[in-house]
């Protein structure tokens, strides 16, 4: 009798079937077209086919800013359903997608301040910052001035800081395009994160930005040859993000000049400009290249940030200049 009931056991055994995990936030993974049609209304070829065609519809008037009404003759929709299909998924992408972070390992800082020192020998770099315009539509009312920006047309100022890489680690884009870039930088966050470094480290800015113990800003009359040197090799290490703010454009046409303007609310357009900069880290992420001839330059021509630096602010871009 034991025999009989250990073989029937090792048979059981022998015939399980290997457990198969799957991803319960997806209902396409692990329901058939019955349960899919009576607990959403559609199968599955449907609901595929609708979310296809909603990212295909923003990914066209991102990188194109064509007109609404171009979008929707191509994708066969009107022109109001591709200004909501826009948000929608712009919404959603930001709310899912989180790739915009700045490293906080001494592993992850180590290898982002080893690639900005092969550019110039700049050393203890984390990121360089800076700003660009994003043209809006115009608007009236007591808001107006304050999205005019210094070149004279209504815009926000997106304040980011990137890697060697071309990758955004942090992003601020909910100030308007006539704010200075020192009044966004002291209400981005930065200075208590950048503070508190592990291992410290330095953002590289120009002189549109303060001086401070964790940024370091060029000698306005460098006084001799050391600070003469690390002007230039802080001229050529912060140039990145120049090059990145010119590729997340020249990707995404809908952010500069020569795709128009985004024609939203500033709300919107903060959210449309958020959107786009986290597709370009996945772009980044996944290698995707950029197959447009030339890349739009981003020239911001910063004002000069012409108030007092802290001494000890001072004493440590003096100390880091006398290593050139």
């Amino acid at each position: 009798m034991a025999n009989f009931w250990l073989l029937r056991r090792r048979r059981r055994e022998t015939h399980r079937r290997e457990r198969v995990f799957r991803d319960r936030t997806n209902p396409l993974e692990y329901l058939d077209d019955i349960d899919l049609v009576s607990r959403y209304r559609f199968p599955g070829r449907v609901i595929i086919h609708i979310n296809i065609l909603q990212v295909l519809i923003t990914l066209r008037y991102l990188s194109k800013a064509d007109f609404f009404s171009e979008v929707g003759d191509l994708h066969g929709v009107s022109r109001s359903s591709v200004s909501r299909v826009v948000h929608t998924v712009c919404s959603a992408i930001n709310t899912t997608v989180d790739n915009i972070k700045f490293p906080v390992t001494a592993n992850e800082l180590r290898h982002i301040k080893s690639e900005f020192y092969d550019i110039a020998k700049f050393p203890n770099c984390v990121g360089a910052i800076d700003g660009t315009l994003i043209p809006i539509k115009g608007m009236s009312g007591p808001q107006e001035p304050a999205f005019v920006c210094r070149k004279n047309f209504h815009a926000l100022n997106i304040q980011a800081v990137t890697d060697s890489s071309m990758r955004f680690l942090h992003i601020n884009t909910c100030f308007p395009g006539a704010t200075h870039d020192s009044f966004v930088l002291s209400n981005s966050g930065l200075s208590g994160f950048m503070e508190h470094l592990e291992g410290g480290g330095w953002l590289l800015g120009d002189s549109g930005y303060p001086l401070k113990e964790w940024l370091l800003t060029p000698f306005l009359s460098p006084a001799n040859e050391h600070e003469v040197k690390y002007n230039e090799a802080h001229a050529k290490t912060p140039v990145v993000i120049e090059k990145s703010f010119g590729v997340l454009k020249s990707r995404f046409r809908c952010l500069h000049r020569t795709g128009g303007v985004l024609p939203f609310s500033p709300n919107r357009c903060f959210q449309i400009s958020q959107c786009c900069i986290r597709l370009h880290n996945s772009a980044v992420s996944e290698k995707v290249p950029l197959l447009e001839v030339v890349v739009v330059q981003n020239i911001n021509d910063n004002a000069v940030f012409n108030a007092n630096a802290p001494r000890r602010a001072q004493d440590v871009r003096i100390q880091v200049a006398n290593l050139f």
